[in-house]
């Protein structure tokens, strides 16, 4: 008599979490299934079936992100209770897992750029702006959420369009809020020198966040619908020649500029003002002309790779971010010119982790300041003893760099991978640190918003949700 012999899974079951149904976002379980060097969710939707999703291709990294999970910041306030469980609550709730490191305010739907790829479907046919007094509403909201918020970031449409742009501008700097990000695709500062140099009075404390997908025409035309090379360009010239400092930000979609991710960092070390460069995988979200998900996603390890084989940042500098690691990776620098001298590798993970976000000092990190000074031919000084190494680690700018160096010396590149249909994770979006501000009141997570909550897609899941539960 033959004894079958039993046969091992061509996986590895690493566990389980909820995700959601790719076709009619409800919560569903997904296995989490390691197959080789990749990481795939196997999801089960009662209605339609099994559907399987790559989360990731490189296995030895993602297991590394759960080493690097640290205990959240509570907010100081919350908007909303838990009833229905996340994701359907938000926000925050208490159940929510991280403050707001970066919140996002828009202030219009209204741009003069119709993007194929635009989380938001903001167009020139839209029209709406925020009233100053709603926004200044938002912004009370989010102090009173953080009491000294790190990060806000102005955002629409095109927020350079609001008629109260400066005013809006006003408005942050007078609550305390640390630091300001303007999401522009760059058109009046290229265009408007008198916008620019109003731009330049205010750039204390200002970052420009500026759109910078790809340098080739069939690219920019294919994400953003117009070849924006010379206006790019002058936006550039304009910000260098002001000393405004920018971050160039890129959607990346496979087969459209997944290619360039080492040559932006490149184009980036050509210019001053360019403190970074932070790709986002296009999420799933808005308007999203002709998205395929088997031919157009692309993940945060893929452009991880693509990043340290550029060669600016090695291996062992783009460290998960603790805050939220699976979903942000980041490499911190300091730069003279072209060159950079990595940072965030040289500070063992242990530190890194008993640290953030609380003040330490480099001074405990000798090797450091001398690698500064060689570097960079610095006097023998110490550095500045306040200086906040969570700062310069996290997804955020410091506006506070050692003594000696100024915030022109940092350079960070960082992968930031919002959630979607297809990789939504309920641990992850518990996680999430980057938050829109609603005219409501409420504080809700980038990944459910572009979801969930921006077309009003919840209150129907939330109706139905009650009648499920009725005795």
């Amino acid at each position: 008599m033959t004894v079958p012999l039993r046969r091992s899974r061509p996986y590895i079951f690493w566990g389980q979490t909820e995700s959601l149904c790719e076709t009619c976002l409800a919560l569903v379980p997904a296995k989490i299934q390691i197959l080789g060097n990749e990481v795939w969710y196997e999801k089960r939707c009662r209605e339609h079936g099994v559907q399987a999703t790559l989360v990731s291709t490189d296995a030895a990294y993602w297991r590394r992100c759960k080493e690097f999970i640290k205990p959240g910041d509570r907010p100081l306030a919350l908007q909303s209770r838990t009833h229905f469980g996340c994701p359907f609550d938000c926000g925050l709730c208490p159940d929510h897992e991280q403050h707001s490191c970066l919140a996002l305010i828009e202030i219009t739907d209204h741009c003069n750029l119709s993007c194929p790829v635009c989380f938001a479907g903001s167009s020139p046919e839209r029209s709406s702006f925020l009233p100053l007094a709603t926004v200044e509403r938002m912004l009370d909201t989010l102090v009173e959420s953080e009491g000294e918020p790190d990060l806000v970031q102005i955002s629409g449409g095109e927020p350079t369009l609001h008629p109260e742009f400066f005013a809006i501008l006003d408005a942050v700097r007078a609550r305390p809020i640390r630091h300001v990000m303007i999401n522009t695709n760059g058109v009046r500062i290229a265009q408007e020198p008198d916008f620019a140099a109003r731009l330049a009075e205010n750039r204390r404390g200002l970052e420009i966040y500026l759109q910078f997908d790809s340098l080739t025409r069939d690219a920019l035309v294919e994400l953003r619908g117009a070849d924006l090379r010379r206006i790019r360009a002058q936006a550039l010239e304009t910000l260098e020649r002001h000393g405004i400092s920018t971050t160039l930000v890129v959607t990346v979609k496979r087969g459209v500029n997944d290619d360039e991710v080492a040559a932006i960092v490149d184009h980036a070390l050509g210019w001053r003002c360019v403190r970074g460069v932070n790709f986002q995988p296009v999420q799933d979200a808005g308007r999203n002309e002709n998205f395929a998900k088997d031919t157009d996603r692309v993940t945060l390890s893929e452009i991880r790779r693509k990043v340290v084989d550029g060669g600016v940042f090695g291996e062992h500098d783009m460290i998960p971010l603790p805050c939220n690691p699976e979903s942000i990776s980041i490499g911190y620098g300091l730069r003279n010119g072209r060159t950079v001298l990595p940072v965030t590798a040289m500070i063992p993970q242990e530190q890194l982790l008993a640290v953030m976000p609380n003040t330490i000092s480099p001074e405990k990190y000798p090797v450091l300041r001398d690698r500064f000074i060689e570097l960079f031919s610095l006097s023998s000084g110490p550095l500045n003893t306040g200086e906040r190494v969570a700062e310069l680690l996290c997804c955020l700018p410091s506006f506070e760099v050692p003594e000696g160096l100024s915030y022109e010396n940092v350079f960070r590149v960082t992968v930031v991978q919002f959630l979607d249909r297809f990789n939504f994770c309920v641990g992850n979006v518990k996680r999430s640190c980057i938050h829109f501000v609603t005219p409501q009141g409420q504080i809700v997570p980038f990944d459910t918003y572009n979801l969930f909550y921006r077309d009003g897609r919840i209150d129907g899941i939330r109706a139905r949700m009650e009648r499920e539960i009725a005795p």
